[in-house]
């Protein structure tokens, strides 16, 4: 029986992927997407959600803008590693689905609590919708099967600030409210994330199939790994959004280790840094499974060869 989830995004190249890699995979059965502001602009966000999905055949599948800003601080988005719409040099003509009236905060519990124990949510963006989910519903706290999150740099240098990755830092005061609920939550650190690469020979195998899906692939991606040549010198890009969702897929893929983790939100030097208790010094709980190992590798060809279906699958109905 697939697993029921529910993805929180803001598209954003990976988190594109991400959703196509879930389109790919029967394991899950993709109920609904949420947005909020992060790598782009709510409304840039809810577009693009929306053009991958008719991209790949699957406008039947909703999507709910969620909310614009973080709690506390102002907007912050990320155009030198998505580019401008968020989808690097890819171009996708808009939907002709307009997103749903239900705003995503709402779409969150109500999926959650209309199937308790049932629900994954897949949480790749800054926690905003979920923070505010918690805050208006507690109950999905115990109602939700399990939350996977990608987030923080635990034992790494952060990837937006020396300390702090981007989801976190972006609203550092919904991560902690997250982190700190109770939820169960399984999370991919970019200390692990960022060593799985996408590389150019993995998108010219898409390309092979000379299909729009790999085109799209191949012009986000080209952007990609451009900004992260420049950055990081890498040769390829980190799709950190679908290592996260492949938790869901194949559990087998990472291990794990609990922790407790606590989300500085005070200080303007160290904000959105995740201070990860690995001796146990503070005396609080673990409240993170978080991953410490991951089968990249096998990940990868996980990722493209479940893409080359859904690209075989996609020609096949529109032939």
């Amino acid at each position: 029986m697939a697993q029921h989830i529910v993805m929180d995004t803001d598209p954003g190249i990976d988190d594109s992927l991400a959703i196509l890699l879930a389109l790919a995979s029967p394991e899950v059965e993709l109920a609904a997407v949420s947005v909020t502001g992060g790598n782009c602009s709510l409304p840039c966000g809810v577009r693009n959600a929306l053009s991958v999905l008719a991209l790949s055949g699957r406008s039947d599948l909703s999507v709910h803008a969620g909310v614009a800003l973080p709690l506390l601080r102002p907007a912050f988005t990320a155009p030198e590693t998505h580019g401008d719409t968020g989808l690097g040099y890819a171009r996708l003509p808009d939907s002709p689905v307009p997103p749903s009236d239900e705003h995503g905060v709402d779409m969150l519990i109500r999926e959650i609590m209309a199937q308790p124990g049932e629900v994954t949510l897949v949480a790749l963006a800054p926690l905003t919708n979920v923070a505010l989910a918690i805050r208006k519903e507690p109950r999905i706290v115990e109602a939700v099967r399990e939350v996977i999150i990608m987030g923080g740099a635990l034992r790494v240098d952060g990837n937006t600030t020396p300390l702090a990755e981007f989801n976190f830092y972006v609203d550092p005061h919904a991560a902690q409210i997250v982190l700190t609920s109770g939820m169960p939550i399984t999370l991919m650190p970019w200390d692990i994330c960022k060593d799985v690469l996408l590389t150019q020979a993995d998108v010219d195998q898409l390309l092979a199939n000379g299909s729009p899906i790999s085109q799209f692939v191949a012009d986000a991606t080209r952007f990609y790994i451009e900004f992260h040549r420049e950055y990081f010198d890498y040769a390829g890009c980190s799709i950190c959004d679908p290592a996260a969702l492949a938790l869901a897929l194949d559990g087998s893929l990472g291990r794990t280790e609990m922790v407790n983790i606590y989300v500085e939100h005070t200080s303007e030097l160290t904000m959105g840094k995740s201070v990860a208790d690995w001796g146990r010094v503070t005396g609080r709980e673990p409240n993170v499974r978080a991953v410490v190992e991951f089968d990249s590798a096998r990940f990868i060809r996980m990722f493209v060869e479940r893409l080359e279906r859904l690209v075989s699958k996609r020609s096949s109905s529109e032939g």
